[in-house]
């Protein structure tokens, strides 16, 4: 076992916690089961750089398509911060490339939690306790104290003349903030006359 470390002409082998254990203490389902987990991820490893490379490649190829097809046409399919759609010829197979943004919030968005928080205060119609509710679940956190960001926009899309209410919806929008945008490929095989199913690319889905 490669693992193994040789001191004094007796074998060891290092314990999740560090500790240095003789291997003819340690059972030997023990030992089976740490062979083939080095195994399984030994092979993760090698499939996920394969993967990393796969990736690279298609997504040059594809950039490389949009920046010719820009050029000799002059029209602009979505470059790396657009969407596009490419077709097959035979109608066959489709490429989706798509860029996503994760979005956070400044410290505006507690001035906006202040003003919708004020507003409801004064407000003492039935409608407002209904709008609390909606606010609360809007600025609720998750396991890992995220915000989720599809429910604090929504508020925007209550027509509220109150100035406040006005206020904190401009607050919100001037709080967005684009932490990352991460691209991604997918690519759908014809099974139909108008039907595409996805070529999976992730093994949890296959």
């Amino acid at each position: 076992m490669p693992r193994e470390k040789v001191i004094d002409g007796k074998h060891y082998m290092v314990d999740a916690k560090g500790a240095m254990i003789p291997v003819e203490l340690i059972k030997s389902v023990d030992l089976t089961r740490d062979e083939v987990v080095y195994e399984i991820a030994k092979q993760s490893e090698k499939i996920s750089e394969m993967m990393q490379k796969f990736k690279d490649e298609i997504f040059n190829l594809a950039d490389d398509f949009i920046e010719l097809s820009a050029k000799k046409f002059k029209v602009k399919l979505g470059g790396k911060k657009g969407n596009v759609t490419l077709l097959s010829y035979d109608g066959m197979f489709k490429v989706l490339i798509a860029s996503e943004e994760t979005i956070t919030f400044d410290e505006r968005l507690q001035v906006a939690k202040e003003l919708i928080d004020k507003c409801i205060n004064k407000w003492s119609t039935g409608a407002a306790k209904e709008l609390s509710i909606l606010v609360k679940d809007a600025f609720k956190v998750d396991k890992q104290g995220n915000l989720d960001t599809k429910q604090i926009l929504g508020l925007k899309r209550y027509e509220i003349s109150d100035r406040d209410w006005k206020k904190a919806m401009d607050a919100i929008a001037e709080s967005v903030q684009i932490a990352s945008t991460k691209r991604y490929i997918r690519v759908y095989r014809k099974v139909g006359e108008d039907k595409f199913e996805q070529i999976p690319l992730d093994i949890s889905k296959m």
